[in-house]
């Protein structure tokens, strides 16, 4: 039996009537560049997946069933027949069988050897990675003030951790005990994954000191920290609204700022049907939320990382050709060489479970598929962190908390090594009750207060690993037993669930409740009385069950309607990325796995300005005559382009985009979007760019559009027509005639540019397709064509069930 046979029948087949062609389950994943992680010698299971990956790309919406297993490989349990590559037997009982993708199956006659064999297999395809992640990882679960943990990782910059530092990570222990045998079982289960790294390292000579619970938990709150929460920027939010204030005045000032933060924009696309309410936003401010002149406690170290990134498309068995769902997920972390995700089959002690985890993580599956089900992921961003402003009592070093001042804490996380050259950093900060104080600021009545950050998270991120248990046993056995593990998750995610009669999806996190009159856009006020009155129950959280659509689409949009948008996240608008998924999936009544392929391919190459923001462009600009015959041209093209697809492919590899239409566009863009706005910003419109850009163009990291202009753009100009617009008439400051004449302007200094460098024939111009190319950071040369796709993704359509 072939790999690829296995795959199609690893749950047999179905046939719900005499005569009809048997079904087959589908279960297949790529994961690029490879399963390998050695930086001695990059053999061929570096790129391996890469080519097919790569493969897929340039196929646009044109995918059949055959080209499934060209462009993706089997993620069936085991081998599927198939001879191992090599077998290791690193203790008695656990085998560790590698497949011709060298994936490791790791099969244990316990439980405890199944996770040493996951342990070993970490170590040894991801040892360099784990031990970069160590040091980051225990600032990121400290929430040390002014350095961004993950910008660390391959610096060369070491962690001492305190032993403080190593007390509070060891705390989490303590939680999972009281969670009753779920935690208990989980620490048994971090021990023999410990063990199976460190009996790995001994082994095989590796420097440096024992692999403990507690990196375990630092990595844990790393990848928490990066991917899975939202918020904490109410500080640089609330500067700009002082700013507005300070131009506009306070009214037109706090309309413009509610304009700009979309925080409930109506038009903005929801992936679950129905509306949460657990909150309601105030009608203003609360005394001292607005805050300015904000210092940080340290200067920063590292760039804060905006990285919600993957998507997910499910059809239910109703629009499924097979009769059966269809699920096409995945989570997109960026392309690095080692890949910061692995791939791992484990089975033994009641674990059976295949697919992608972060190593230091790995002890369980965290985005792949149980016996008879799939499971993956998209970050959230829901907002569960909160700057408070700490009103001072005296000095810088006591604040007021429930009518007492009080002093603050100290804390000291240890060193920040510097690298040859540099100096030490030492992790020492000031805490209150709430958390870390991250600097001070004043307020708009000249109070100077101190900020602090609290994150509903922190010491609790290790908790989540018990609903990934409950997946990895196959506990999990339907959509109402996958909302109520995933319930368990306080990390901030949309968890997405097929098998062979539901799709499901459920939004996790621990998100709190906020008082009622606080702006949680903006700084709290830490007095005491506007504290956090607990964490909303799972039964109010964004969830479905198999919806009315028969589609389940996200792409890092809102999940439901009423969850607010987060205070660092002001992309929840009219335009959204996963609109051109919607598109694609609307565009057939029944989809097939290719089909459904074909929908996730064709957006992955699309220019979402071009596709949604550019026809209320023209439509203001058709109200009146081109200024001259070159700019009636590059309207011309511009809008050829997306009627063709307004793909950014370069199919023949000669380093420049097909169309000339996307060299149009992305001169013209950022000129576009501040012809729009900066008619009532003016120089605050740089100020807005350093919020949310302007733009999330096609880069060398792959996934784009994410965040930019793209809705205030739409649903300004759509506004002239009697569409939805904003409170505020951006541009041409409400002048219709102006804000064509901007418009038009701006279009022709793109084409004075791009004339300036490529020549006066318009449709000769082209993009440079090579800067865009996807980038392995790290040790790997090779690159792929510009993809704005997962990583790792899952392509799964289950036959039968338990």
């Amino acid at each position: 039996m072939t790999l690829l046979a296995a795959a199609l029948l690893v749950t047999g087949l179905s046939a719900s009537a005499a005569g009809r062609t048997p079904v087959r389950s589908v279960v297949l994943n790529v994961l690029p560049p490879g399963e390998s992680g050695s930086l001695a010698i990059l053999g061929p299971h570096a790129s391996d997946q890469l080519r097919l990956y790569d493969r897929l790309t340039p196929m646009f919406d044109a995918v059949r069933p055959g080209d499934l297993a060209r462009t993706f490989k089997p993620e069936i349990f085991g081998l599927g027949g198939q001879k191992p590559t090599r077998v290791e037997r690193p203790r008695s009982g656990v085998r560790i069988l590698r497949d011709r993708w060298d994936v490791p199956h790791v099969y244990g006659r316990t439980r405890a050897d199944v996770e040493f064999g996951a342990g070993w297999a970490t170590a040894q395809d991801r040892g360099f990675l784990i031990e970069l992640l160590r040091g980051p990882g225990r600032i990121s679960a400290l929430d040390v003030p002014g350095i961004d943990a993950y910008s660390l990782v391959g610096s060369g910059r070491e962690v001492e951790s305190s032993p403080s530092a190593e007390a509070a990570l060891a705390a989490q222990v303590t939680l999972l005990r009281r969670a009753g045998p779920e935690g208990v079982q989980l620490i048994h289960d971090v021990d023999a994954y410990v063990a199976g790294i460190n009996a790995y390292r001994r082994a095989h000579g590796v420097p440096g000191a024992p692999w403990t619970r507690n990196d375990v938990i630092a990595i844990a709150s790393l990848i928490g920290a990066v991917f899975g929460k939202g918020g904490g920027d109410e500080v640089r939010r609330s500067e700009l609204l002082a700013a507005l204030e300070d131009r506009l005045g306070t009214a037109a000032g706090q309309q413009v700022w509610n304009d700009l933060r979309e925080q409930d924009d109506p038009e903005t696309p929801v992936s679950t049907p129905g509306k949460v309410s657990w909150y309601t936003p105030p009608p203003a401010p609360a005394a001292g939320q607005v805050v300015h002149d904000f210092q940080p406690w340290a200067q920063p170290l590292g760039v804060r990382r905006h990285t919600a990134m993957s998507n997910a498309l499910l059809v239910s068995a109703r629009r499924s050709g097979t009769g059966h769902p269809i699920m096409v997920a995945g989570p997109q972390v960026g392309y690095t060489y080692p890949e910061i995700l692995m791939e791992l089959d484990l089975h033994g002690g009641g674990i059976d479970a295949r697919g992608a985890a972060f190593p230091g993580l790995s002890f369980y599956v965290l985005l792949g598929r149980g016996k008879d089900f799939a499971w993956s992921a998209t970050s959230a961003e829901t907002d569960i962190v909160d700057d408070f402003a700490e009103t001072l009592c005296g000095d810088d070093t006591h604040y007021l908390f429930k009518g007492e001042c009080r002093a603050m804490g100290t804390f000291d996380a240890g060193t920040l090594h510097g690298r040859l050259g540099e100096p030490d950093r030492r992790l020492v900060y000031r805490t209150t009750v709430h958390g870390p104080v991250i600097g001070y600021a004043q307020t708009l009545d000249g109070r100077r207060v101190a900020i602090a950050q609290a994150r509903s998270t922190r010491g609790r991120e290790l908790l989540s690993g018990i609903g990934f248990q409950e997946l990895n046993t196959n506990r999990v056995h339907s959509a109402k037993t996958f909302l109520r593990a995933m319930s368990k998750v306080n990390l901030t995610f949309n968890w997405f669930y097929a098998d062979a009669r539901d799709i499901a999806m459920f939004s996790s996190g621990r998100i709190p409740i906020r008082a009622l009159g606080v702006d949680m856009g903006l700084p709290t006020p830490g007095t005491g009385e506007d504290e956090w009155r607990g964490f909303v129950p799972a039964s109010q959280h964004a969830q479905t069950i198999d919806p009315p659509s028969g589609a389940i689409v996200n792409w890092n949009n809102k999940p439901s309607r009423g969850v607010p948008a987060a205070d660092d996240n002001w992309a929840y608008g009219s335009v959204q990325r996963v609109d051109l998924l919607d598109a694609a999936v609307a565009a057939r009544r029944k989809h097939t796995p290719a089909s459904l392929v074909a929908a996730m391919n064709e957006a992955a190459t699309q220019d979402l300005r071009a596709v949604r923001v550019l026809p209320a462009i023209e439509r203001v600009l058709q109200t009146g005559p081109a200024p001259g015959l070159r700019d009636a041209q590059l309207l011309t093209q511009l809008d050829a382009w997306r009627s063709d697809g307004a793909s950014r492919l370069d199919r023949d590899l000669d380093g420049k985009i097909d169309d000339p239409g996307a060299a149009i566009m992305d001169a013209a863009w950022p000129k576009l979007a501040d012809a729009v706005l900066r008619p009532v910003l003016g120089p605050l419109v740089d100020r807005l760019a350093q919020l949310t850009p302007r733009d999330d163009a096609p880069n060398p990291g792959g996934s784009s559009y994410l965040t930019g202009w793209y809705g205030y753009v739409d649903r300004d100009l759509r506004g002239f027509f009697g569409g939805q617009g904003f409170a505020t008439r951006f541009c041409g400051d409400g002048d219709f005639a102006r804000c064509r004449a901007d418009l038009w302007a701006a279009l022709d200094a793109a084409g004075n540019q791009l004339e300036a460098a490529q020549g006066p024939d318009p449709s000769a111009w082209r993009a440079d397709a090579t800067a865009e190319r996807i980038r392995f950071s790290g040790f790997l040369t090779d690159t792929m064509r510009w993809a704005n796709r997962p990583t790792f993704q899952q392509v799964v359509s289950f036959a039968t069930r338990r």
